[in-house]
């Protein structure tokens, strides 16, 4: 068996941007941090990050979903209706916090491109959340 290497490794995913300014202004709302503003946009929140790309195919954004864990959903829910996302930025309304038949409580929010994202509230006791 070989040894794989282990440090600091970091898997991020790309996402497409239709409108690059659009979509950085998006993420800087939400509450996201830039980390990199140059051809790509890296974007951090908590431990995780994503890359911004200046390039945006239909189907692929239609497909694109992302996940962010949270710890109070009902405050991130106030956070995003604060917003007013589709006023600002021409986005579909968001959804609204439920409880989903697979164990997640969850609002859902779409990005300019068409990505969307599933805010979820982190369970009590579950790692893996």
């Amino acid at each position: 068996m070989t040894n794989i290497p282990t440090g600091t490794e970091l898997a991020r995913p790309f996402l497409p941007a239709r409108d690059f300014a659009l979509s950085k202004r998006f993420y800087q709302a939400l509450g996201f941090t830039t980390l990199l503003d140059s051809e790509v946009a890296i974007f951090g929140i908590g431990a995780s990050s994503f890359i911004l790309q200046n390039y945006f195919q239909e189907d692929w954004a239609a497909n694109s979903m992302m996940q962010l864990m949270v710890d109070d959903l009902d405050s991130w829910w106030l956070h995003v209706e604060a917003l007013n996302l589709p006023a600002r930025f021409g986005v579909p309304k968001p959804k609204p916090p439920a409880m989903q038949p697979w164990g997640l409580r969850i609002a859902y929010v779409v990005d300019p491109s068409g990505v969307l994202w599933h805010v979820a509230q982190r369970r009590e006791g579950i790692d893996f959340d």
